[in-house]
């Protein structure tokens, strides 16, 4: 078993990029950001076929995980990726997913 995941501070930070990343309009955010430098909300917005608040509501779950940042530029807030968070949220996973299955299968 891979060691990283039986860490504690990983495994916590692990579970905390899964679930923000576990609803289908943070996919969404996060798949348009990967394709910008960054953009502001109201690009954002225009993006998605949801009401305002619930953009809000997705981008703050993002950001406080880290997987987002935010710049405020009156009266304009321009996000973009967090790099160095995105880099350990796909070391942790692919470290996650990479460990072996039993052997033995599954209840056997």
């Amino acid at each position: 078993m891979n060691s990283d995941i039986i860490n504690p501070e990983k495994s916590e930070k692990l579970a905390r990029f899964a679930k923000a990343l576990g609803h289908p309009t943070r996919i969404a955010i996060m798949q348009f950001l990967l394709k910008q430098e960054h953009c502001y909300f109201g690009q954002i917005h225009e993006e998605l076929p949801i009401a305002k608040a619930t953009v809000s509501q997705h981008l703050a779950e993002l950001k406080d995980a880290g997987l987002i940042q935010g710049t405020i530029e009156a009266p304009k807030v321009k996000y973009c990726i967090n790099q160095e968070n995105w880099e350990l949220a796909k070391e942790l996973f692919k470290s996650f997913f990479e460990q072996r299955l039993s052997e033995k299968g599954c209840c056997q």
